[in-house]
């Protein structure tokens, strides 16, 4: 029995570290079948890998081997180049992750303007975003959702790991304006509350 566990965990070790991209649990099984168990395969191999210089990680319920972050700077050769987003890309970024499947028009409806034309296309070519479908509403638009490739150059393992309100709040990064306005906001709720007593 220990030996068929030994075969099973090498053979699921073996398919991740050719696999190009990262595998979700389904995919492996189609290289590895069925007899194993594959979460506690998944488990041990990525407790065996952790601490070393390749990393097991699973990002969105995908699984694939990476370089340990804190060694990533001695195996780059060429200086990537950075691209810095706008603003208007970080915000449309922004919404799609917290508001996915987000159409185009409700963007627009977040930003309160116009999505510049090549923004969406920009968040694609870098891979952080793809089109999901259509919304079943006349016009029927597209709708974007964030990938897996966005989990994994922003370190989230899902999107529940995005950080929320207060955490924001706490590192400083809401606007002072929304926060003003927010705090009008409630001003006038309180106010209203008076006026009606």
């Amino acid at each position: 029995m220990i030996e068929e566990e030994d075969d099973f965990l090498r053979a699921v070790e073996a398919v991740l570290f050719v696999s190009e991209q990262p595998l979700a649990p389904a995919e492996i099984r189609l290289h590895v079948g069925e007899s194993g168990d594959l979460p506690a395969a998944l488990a041990s191999l990525s407790a065996h890998y952790a601490g070393r210089g390749v990393n097991l990680v699973e990002r969105g319920g995908r699984w694939h081997f990476q370089t340990a972050a804190d060694l990533s700077h001695i195996l780059r050769r060429e200086k990537d180049e950075t691209r810095k987003l706008s603003r208007a890309a970080m915000e449309t970024l922004a919404i799609i992750a917290y508001h996915e499947p987000v159409s185009r028009a409700e963007i627009e409806g977040i930003r309160g303007v116009q999505v510049a034309k090549g923004t969406l296309d920009v968040l694609m070519e870098a891979g952080w975003i793809r089109p999901a479908g259509r919304r079943e509403v006349p016009g029927r638009p597209l709708i974007y959702v964030t990938t897996v490739e966005f989990l994994s150059h922003f370190g989230l393992g899902s999107r529940r790991d995005l950080p929320g309100i207060d955490d924001l709040r706490a590192a400083g990064l809401l606007d002072p304006v929304d926060l003003a306005l927010e705090g009008l906001g409630a001003q006038s709720v309180v106010e209203n509350d008076e006026e009606d007593a």
